[in-house]
């Protein structure tokens, strides 16, 4: 049993630093596309901004979802 445990503890180590990327890559979409949105109210351009910062929100998740793999990957083969 110790050793199924043990397994299950290095299994758990190995996926915790990927776990929160999705949840990122999400917020930095959502994020940006509600302010583009209160932009839009505030400058009354509705609905260009919202486009453009979803876009530029999707752009910039992306980029920082595949700087974070790769850097997780480079320090994994490290180690």
């Amino acid at each position: 049993m110790k050793k199924n445990n043990n397994k299950l503890t290095e299994t758990y180590k190995n996926v915790s630093p990927y776990l929160g990327l999705g949840t990122q890559l999400a917020a930095t979409i959502i994020l940006m596309f509600f302010l583009g949105r209160w932009l839009d109210k505030k400058f009354d351009l509705h609905p260009w901004l919202t486009i453009i910062f979803s876009f530029f929100g999707g752009f910039a998740g992306v980029y920082n979802f595949i700087k974070a793999v790769m850097t997780l990957n480079k320090k994994k083969n490290n180690d």
